[in-house]
């Protein structure tokens, strides 16, 4: 009888998911895959297979964490920050470098990015921090100072690697998850006056050399057209060469003929653009605005406080992404390294991306689950 019964809540719980967000997503994978296909010449095992078995792998990850009730998330929420915490500090001392920047932990079987699964552990610790903390003391000291430990330790530990787009990532959400919190616009004023004045010192003792030279060349693409322009000046030409509808698929020059470094990773967008044209790439765009807006609209239906702003947040992390590597490969930002989720090829950022939508799935269907309050580690 008790597995009748425990297969009864399972089979409930498939049934309050969600599943138009499921759809969209294997849209987007979909189109991921199409997209390597064609930037490694037809190559099947150059990308596209691997990209399709982590997306299958982490749809199934997905909806077991969606199945998870939400208070083991509330559970976890501060040891699993303070596990991402130790990795981001493993990488400081044992870190593995790639192309001049070390972001990665090799365990043997295989390599993670530590700054990937703190995008996930920030969110649930700032999200049960404010869940704990009572609305009163969200704009005092304690409130404030909490949160800004939660978001910048880590901030700082991934600059240092260095990651800027990753950084910035991660201090965009936190700093909107605490304006969502409720905080007071005196200290929001006050912060936004004191980041004025620190943006420009950072510019200069804060960046790297080559993330310095970025920003510049991002003033002035056409300074270095054959340097540290040429990854702008060609996703643009990729892009405009498409014209409405498209060369067609597999018949983009500017992926088959490499003009576009990265084009199956961070620059994937400009194989779409190109071969799909605006028609594509519009496209693309529209299914990425239903996933965030279909996240938007379950968190709207939360009044627990924990699961309200975790959706909130993951939902923040998922846009950025898309974003900040749109406006990249369109000129409108300086280059950083901001893949495309579920389209670029990667490992770790697919299995993030996927692990945040249980969550989110989580939260909903568990929306009526009644969590503790004011226990919080840090009040």
């Amino acid at each position: 009888m008790a597995r009748s019964a425990a297969s009864g809540t399972l089979f409930a719980k498939l049934m309050q998911l969600n599943w138009l967000l499921p759809v969209l997503i294997i849209l987007v994978g979909a189109i991921g895959v199409l997209a390597i296909y064609s930037a490694t010449d037809g190559q099947w095992n150059s990308g596209a297979s691997q990209h399709l078995t982590r997306l299958l792998i982490g749809l199934v990850f997905m909806v077991v964490i969606a199945l998870t009730d939400i208070r083991v998330w509330f559970t976890l929420a501060y040891p699993g920050f303070i596990f991402a915490l130790i990795l981001l500090l493993g990488v400081e001392f044992f870190g593995v470098t790639v192309n001049g920047a070390q972001r990665w932990l090799d365990l043997g079987v295989m390599r993670i990015q530590p700054s990937e699964l703190m995008k996930l552990a920030a969110v649930m610790a700032l999200a049960r921090f404010y869940h704990d903390l009572p609305a009163w003391r969200v704009s005092k000291p304690v409130g404030v100072f909490g949160a800004l430990l939660i978001v910048f330790v880590p901030v700082i530990l991934i600059l240092r690697q260095p990651d800027l787009g990753t950084g910035i990532m991660l201090a965009v959400t936190g700093v909107t998850l605490i304006f969502l919190a409720g905080i007071n616009w005196r200290v929001i004023i006050s912060s936004a006056t004191l980041a004025v004045i620190t943006i420009p010192l950072f510019f200069i003792f804060g960046l790297k050399d080559y993330q310095r030279t970025r920003i510049l060349t991002f003033l002035n693409p056409e300074h270095d057209p054959t340097g540290a322009s040429y990854h702008i000046i060609q996703s643009k030409i990729a892009l405009g060469s498409g014209g409405v509808s498209g060369k067609g698929f597999m018949e983009g020059s500017q992926a088959s003929l490499n003009y576009v470094p990265e084009n199956r990773t961070d620059f994937i967008f400009t194989v779409i653009g190109e071969e799909f044209g605006l028609i594509g790439g519009l496209g693309t765009m529209a299914l990425y605005i239903l996933i965030i807006f279909v996240c938007f609209w379950l968190a709207s239906q939360i009044k627990q406080a924990f699961s309200q702003l975790l959706i909130m947040g993951l939902t923040m992390t998922f846009s950025l992404y898309v974003l900040i590597n749109l406006a990249m490969i369109m000129g409108m930002v300086p280059v950083v390294g901001v893949p495309l989720p579920l389209i670029s090829y990667g490992g770790t950022v697919m299995m993030t991306v996927l692990a945040g939508f249980g969550m989110v799935l989580s939260a909903h269907v568990h929306r009526d689950t009644e969590l503790p309050r004011g226990s919080g580690l840090l009040l």
